[in-house]
């Protein structure tokens, strides 16, 4: 796959995650979705942990796919220039 697809996806992911961060369930709505209004018990406080969480590390991860592949696609220009230089000397 081409880097710029895959800093594409890496950017879906870091909007995703800010999406959520700032736009997502609350944990007291999620906890009623999911459980059936149960608000103190363990499994609540787990769907805070991960609503709280999860989407940082979403965009986290994505950061990560754009400055790896940002890298590699100028790593590979940079190869590619040198080649033409290489062949220019010839």
């Amino acid at each position: 796959m081409h880097p710029i697809v895959k800093i594409l996806i890496g950017l879906l992911l870091i909007l995703g995650g800010a999406y959520w961060i700032f736009y997502g369930y609350d944990s007291s709505s999620l906890a009623k979705l999911l459980l059936g209004a149960v608000p103190n018990t363990a499994l609540a406080d787990f769907l805070v942990l991960v609503n709280g969480g999860l989407p940082p590390f979403v965009a986290l991860i994505g950061l990560f796919i754009v400055w790896l592949e940002w890298d590699e696609w100028k790593i590979e220009r940079e190869l590619a220039a040198e080649e033409r230089r290489a062949r220019r000397k010839r």
